[in-house]
């Protein structure tokens, strides 16, 4: 998208002395740093790239009169946020501020509120509005059955261009091999391939060499395609506000577009979101040969955690309750005290077995004389070696520890 917005600068700006430079991933730095030194008035850059040169000192961003972020809520949204503290952090308190987005919900709203001071609101459009010249459609079909829906569409359509969006991106890739496969002229865009490879897959598409695309929403946001004619939502997005910003692709410049999105029952709550958001109701459609599926209601985005969870969370209360009941009037347990007294009992008798094993005087005459024995044999070694020592250790004055030489300085009569 950075690099969308420098192309029309340059289209647009062509007349006005400007020096323009643009700082994105996936680009050599020494390209970038050459661009800097010749003097920039307008650098277009994304929040990482931008940084990496600050922090090498390639860049002052203590001059700056107005900074622009476009498509704020995704760049909140998408965990740019302390990036984007950052590069406020460093720019001057006296200067203008511009955010513009498609959409601005409440809970992005009140972050960049924390950038801006005295704000202006200015709405071309009601939020999250669908295009009228899109014709809508809704194939609900099981989880398994979604590669044949998608194939069966794109060949009963007549399409020349189309984006067919993912939620994943190890999805954009399966899908990509899985068109192929079947003879589709098919490209891939995602955000793990590299910023040159992007920006072939653009221009291949835009030349029509691609006649679908596979992509996730990273190409959502600022994807700018003359003439498109379909777009597939292979996945429900999670939030109502991209299915907006999906189908907005096509349908543009007063010329007729068409949407289809593949759901599944279990996606009925993303996509009563939608409808809800929009203000109408999806037209469904029926694929060929394809058994239709209804959508399950109240399902979606709280499965698992909503009413099914909780009504399960009731039913296995149920039983537990009754189960205490039972255990209050457990009177077995008085009937077990009497069990208690005879395992008193048991010891006792286990006593008087073990009082004739103590009573074998095998056992208690054995020993006696083998101490005797024993103290004899100690009593005859002890005094040898009690007489060998006693005479070393009272022999006369001389020094402890120093054997049978003795130094001159110790042997001297003290004064």
């Amino acid at each position: 998208m950075a690099a969308q917005v420098a192309e029309n600068f340059e289209t647009y700006g062509k007349y006005n002395k400007l020096n323009m430079a643009l700082l994105i991933g996936g680009v050599s730095f020494p390209d970038q740093e050459r661009a800097l030194e010749k003097g920039v008035d307008v650098l277009i850059a994304t929040p990482g790239r931008l940084l990496d040169h600050f922090e090498r000192g390639g860049i002052l961003l203590n001059d700056v009169k107005i900074l622009v972020i476009d498509e704020a809520d995704r760049m909140l949204d998408m965990g740019f946020i302390p990036d984007v503290e950052r590069i406020v952090a460093t720019l001057p308190q006296l200067r203008q501020t511009l955010f513009f987005s498609a959409t601005m919900p409440p809970e992005i709203k009140r972050l960049a509120d924390r950038f801006l001071s005295n704000p202006k609101e200015v709405t071309v459009s009601p939020p999250a509005t669908a295009s009228a010249t899109v014709v809508q459609g809704l194939v609900v079909v099981s989880g398994g059955e979604k590669r044949e829906a998608l194939l069966a569409l794109i060949k009963s359509q007549e399409v020349k261009n189309a984006l067919v969006f993912c939620n994943r991106k190890r999805d954009v890739a399966t899908l990509h091999t899985t068109l192929k496969k079947h003879g589709i002229n098919a490209g891939a865009l995602h955000g793990d391939m590299s910023q040159p490879a992007r920006t072939e897959t653009l221009e291949r598409f835009k030349a029509g060499e691609i006649h679908i695309l596979v992509a996730s929403d990273v190409a959502a946001r600022g994807l700018d395609i003359v003439d498109m004619s379909h777009v597939f939502n292979y996945d429900v997005p999670f939030s109502p506000e991209d299915y907006v910003h999906r189908i907005g692709r096509t349908g543009r410049a007063g010329k007729t577009g068409h949407s289809f999105t593949l759901a599944t029952p279990a996606e009925g709550g993303l996509i009563e979101a939608i409808e809800k958001l929009i203000g109408t109701t999806i037209p469904r459609i029926e694929v060929p040969g394809l058994e239709a599926v209804a959508l399950e209601a109240g399902d979606g985005r709280r499965r698992g955690r909503g009413r099914g969870g909780r009504s399960g969370g009731d039913r296995s209360r149920g039983p537990r309750r009754e189960a205490k009941e039972p255990r209050e009037h457990r009177e077995p347990r008085e009937h077990r005290e009497p069990r208690h007294k005879p395992a008193t009992e048991q010891p006792v008798a286990r006593e008087q077995h073990k009082e004739p094993h103590a009573e074998r005087p095998h056992r208690e005459r054995r020993p006696e004389p083998r101490p005797e024995h024993r103290a004899e044999a100690r009593s005859e070694r002890r005094p040898e070696h009690r007489g060998e020592r006693r005479p070393e250790r009272d022999s006369g004055s001389s020094p402890k520890g120093l054997g049978d030489h003795v130094p001159a300085f110790l042997a001297r009569q003290p004064r």
